[in-house]
């Protein structure tokens, strides 16, 4: 489909700096831009590349000034970036949806689905599953029994949602996920590690979207909660019992242990791992690989394994390389001081 920049100018109520009548079809990174695509610039670090992409149309924040000729024709917006995203909404909703019932797939006879469903072939919906409105189940996909699934749900190509879970509004889990294994629950006896069954659910409330291949484990009794708006990347492992608050977003390959709880607004840098039993303060941010061993306050921001203060963290990250230097010219000074004892005594 083609837009000319007026036409999209008009979309995200923008100020057209070239030609309005210049014509794309298709998205581009500014770095890769090749004609009739549309590029946006949001990271100043990426300026330089304005000035020779070959993109006819880029997105630029209603502060940018060039500091040289530009070739493209230019759209001020408030935010590039959130313009972009209205752009691609844009696109994906003008893209025909799927839906009915494709043949090798199976349903149970006591399954409620409502209307305008896609459910592909090999996926299994079992007994007294309830499925709300506009829900696609793709290819492979799994949902046990007792399952409820809300309205506007997106389940890929893959996915497992164990027995009794429950999947709120416009949730989007992506292929692999597995919404409600078993948590990790033994009893150890003589020397021999006994199964604790996992009788509780996982529940996702509205907005929440789910990476590939994340796990969230169900409850030992009671429920797995994760809030509203919560945004998971890929490979996170979400242990029995935890709660993470509304709003929250973790980046890939987290790991958090049983029964912690993550507060609001909270943000969780790639490979960071939590210990259980723990409280995440609302609105902490921590910083990539970090190990948390103990309660967080609210407002944090901590960095490392384990965790401490960010600023007091980089601090020492310039000192650390330092050490070996230091070590020595502490090892010279020790030398220096005992002959200067001798030379006294």
């Amino acid at each position: 489909m083609t837009f000319t920049a007026q036409q999209i100018a008009d979309f995200l109520k923008g100020e057209i700096i070239g030609n309005p009548n210049v014509e794309v079809d298709n998205f581009a990174k500014i770095e890769e831009g090749k004609p009739r695509t549309i590029a946006f610039l949001s990271n100043p670090k990426y300026t330089h590349y304005i000035y020779e992409t070959k993109a006819d149309i880029v997105l630029v924040n209603n502060d940018f000034i060039p500091e040289k000729t530009v070739s493209a024709t230019l759209i001020k917006v408030p935010d590039a970036y959130a313009a972009l995203a209205s752009l691609l909404d844009l696109v994906n909703s003008l893209t025909p949806p799927k839906i009915g019932i494709e043949a090798m797939s199976f349903v149970s006879a006591t399954a409620k689905l409502d209307d305008n469903i896609y459910v592909g072939a090999f996926a299994y919906i079992g007994e007294n599953v309830q499925v709300g409105k506009n829900v696609k189940i793709y290819p492979q996909a799994y949902i046990g029994d007792n399952v409820k699934i809300g309205n506007n749900v997106v389940i890929y190509a893959g996915v497992k949602v164990y027995h009794s879970c429950i999947i709120g509004d416009n949730c989007i889990l992506h292929a692999g996920v597995v919404v409600g294994a078993d948590g990790f629950g033994f009893s150890k006896q003589e020397g021999v590690y006994h199964k604790i069954q996992q009788i509780g659910n996982v529940i996702l409330e509205e907005d929440v979207e789910v990476g590939a291949n994340t796990t969230i484990d169900r409850a030992v009794m009671g429920s797995t909660i994760i809030r509203r708006g919560v945004k998971l990347d890929n490979l996170i492992q979400v242990a029995h019992n935890c709660e993470i608050g509304k709003n929250t977003v973790m980046a890939a390959q987290v790991g958090i242990a049983g029964s912690t709880k993550i507060g609001e607004g909270c943000v969780l840098g790639g490979q960071v791992g939590i210990g259980g039993h723990i409280t995440i303060g609302n609105q902490s941010q921590i910083g990539a690989q970090s190990g948390i061993i103990s309660n967080t306050p609210e407002g944090s921001e901590v960095m490392g394994s384990p965790a401490y203060q960010i600023k007091n963290y980089f601090k020492s990250s310039i000192i650390i390389p330092k050490l070996p230097d230091m070590y020595r010219q502490i090892n010279v000074l020790e030398k220096e001081i005992k002959e200067l004892k001798k030379q006294l005594s």
